[in-house]
């Protein structure tokens, strides 16, 4: 029973840092809404329901679930918060050391996001990939 609780625990700290990730532009929400989804799967049968049928919150992760897909809307903000984030280094000066670091991981989570399939746009079948998307 205690585990159930840790994980419970654990999958509202995730909603609750998914859900800040849709404001802060540097702090992924996808990500932690999948954490949630799998620790409310081991902790509470209910939260995970609640999380999975969520208007807002449960398309993406089950478009994920299914297709390993992410909607155009979020591959949109994940590459406006990558480019944010190489340039506010370049604008405050920061030493070329940092974007040593920074462009080759980027690059690398850009080429993942932008190669996953696309989900279907707010309001349609989360669940639809177009063979278009999908190749």
């Amino acid at each position: 029973m205690q585990m159930k609780l840790v994980w419970t625990g654990l999958g509202w700290l995730a909603v609750g840092l998914g859900t800040l990730g849709a404001f802060l532009p540097l702090l992924p929400t996808v990500p932690f809404l999948l954490l949630a989804a799998f620790c409310f799967a081991r902790g509470s049968e209910r939260f995970h329901e609640w999380l999975m049928t969520h208007p807002r919150l449960g398309p993406p992760i089950r478009d994920w679930q299914a297709h390993g897909a992410i909607r155009p809307r979020a591959k949109r903000a994940a590459m406006i918060a990558i480019l944010a984030s190489l340039a506010i280094p370049l604008l405050v000066g920061a030493p070329y050391w940092v974007l040593a670091i920074q462009v080759p991981i980027l690059a690398m989570v850009s080429i993942f996001i932008l190669t996953r399939p696309s989900g279907g746009p707010a309001g349609s079948d989360p669940a639809r990939i177009s063979a278009n998307d999908a190749g």
